[in-house]
């Protein structure tokens, strides 16, 4: 896959994931609770799409793969918001790379 090819499948997933923040906002709220959220591909950045990736945002993970966090780039500090924009971002991910990426939160 060509890095064009993964940049805009990158911005696309980006795209969702901040329409899913919004969504999520607009349904329910901001939650009162703090935390993160980020998307994992369990890619080496070694390989032609783990270079491509990195190229287009990724960063290497403590505990292997890939990671975008806060792929909505939404500047709340809800984590149910961060979170239900990784998970958007994650099935764009899966569907248009054809690997598996897996969406990711915590609590602050």
């Amino acid at each position: 896959m060509e890095q064009a090819q993964v940049n805009a499948i990158v911005a696309e997933a980006k795209q969702a994931a901040y329409e899913a923040a919004m969504n999520y906002i607009t349904q329910h709220g901001e939650d009162w609770y703090c935390g993160f959220a980020w998307v994992t591909v369990y890619e080496k950045g070694s390989t032609k799409l783990g270079r491509a990736l990195l190229k287009a945002g990724f960063a290497r993970a403590y505990g292997g793969g890939l990671q975008m966090w806060n792929p909505s780039g939404h500047g709340t500090q809800s984590m149910s918001v961060k979170e239900a924009g990784a998970y958007a971002a994650a099935k764009v991910l899966t569907e248009r790379l054809g690997v598996k990426a897996y969406a990711g939160g915590r609590a602050d």
